[in-house]
């Protein structure tokens, strides 16, 4: 039967009955709730009282519902449920977003950087989609790329550089100790070689050791070159990487660069949104990558 508003029971007593209902005992309920044992067995005398029926039967040991007390606790509890969501729904919702990047770039550079833009920013979701292939704005919901190679990337898209890519030669200290740096060529063939997917050693030692039989080369491959940037911290080689990939790695001593020249590569990291597409939060993630280059 419906009754006003003005006549409903106790909020403190529907809850204490409700949690009765469900642990069927006074002691575990008065646990949960955080009052004695016997303030939920008065909220619940009370409530039967001002409804004018049992909700219980009091056993030796527990609890039984009564079946008025079934049928009252599965609306109570769809009453609490309703208020729950209501509740919920007017607390504000965290704006979310979509980056896509490469899984190097995400787990070297930054995911590393992600506790200062939570602090930040705490009212924007991020969800970092990192993968080799190029995502789609529209299908995949992408909001911002951070793109490597150089510009354009497609109709429609805009394009800035985040930064340019400086490659440099680096190990786990304790595998070429100072003093023994390799000078030439013939000299690094000591020494295992990490390649990864793009493959840099080649140009790099024309460049700057003057050249030298590929074949002579021992090394390892790797299709990512974060596997490449952790197997030189654990000491099995020599590995080409982005110096900003790394730079975390040199200041802590997991790594060095171990020959003084810099590669500097035709492409680069660019952040990459559509032209048109307007949008305060990717503004803030924006910016806030920007503050994190700079520094």
């Amino acid at each position: 039967m419906f009754m006003p508003i003005g006549n409903l029971p106790s909020l403190n007593a529907l809850k204490a009955f409700e949690v009765a209902a469900r642990h069927l005992n006074f002691r575990l309920a008065a646990e949960e709730l955080g009052v004695t044992q016997g303030a939920v067995a008065q909220h619940v005398r009370g409530l039967e009282a001002e409804l004018g029926v049992a909700l219980f039967e009091r056993l030796p040991k527990s609890l039984a519902l009564t079946g008025e007390g079934r049928t009252y606790v599965a609306d109570v509890r769809r009453a609490f449920e309703l208020l729950s969501a209501a509740t919920a729904n007017l607390k504000p919702q965290p704006v979310k977003l979509t980056v896509s990047t490469t899984p190097t770039f995400a787990s070297k550079w930054l995911i590393p950087r992600l506790p200062d833009f939570t602090a930040k920013h705490p009212s924007l979701d991020l969800h970092i989609l990192a993968t080799d292939r190029i995502s789609s704005f529209q299908t995949d919901g992408v909001d911002l790329a951070i793109r490597y190679g150089a510009p354009p990337f497609g109709p429609g898209l805009a394009a800035e550089l985040l930064f340019e890519q400086e490659i440099i030669p680096v190990c786990n200290p304790g595998l070429v100790p100072e003093g023994s740096e390799p000078q030439n060529a013939g000299e690094l063939t000591r020494y295992t070689l990490l390649h990864d997917a793009h493959n840099f050693w080649p140009e790099y030692i024309d460049r700057f050791l003057g050249g030298g039989d590929p074949v002579l080369f021992r090394g390892i491959s790797f299709s990512q070159t974060s596997h490449a940037i952790e197997a030189a911290i654990a000491g099995q080689g020599i590995a080409m990487a982005t110096r900003a990939f790394v730079s975390t790695d040199i200041e802590a001593g997991r790594l060095r660069q171990i020959i003084n020249g810099v590669l500097r590569a035709r492409a680069g990291f660019y952040l990459v949104k559509p032209r048109y597409r307007k949008s305060e939060a990717v503004d803030k993630l924006r910016d806030w990558l920007w503050s994190q280059v700079q520094d």
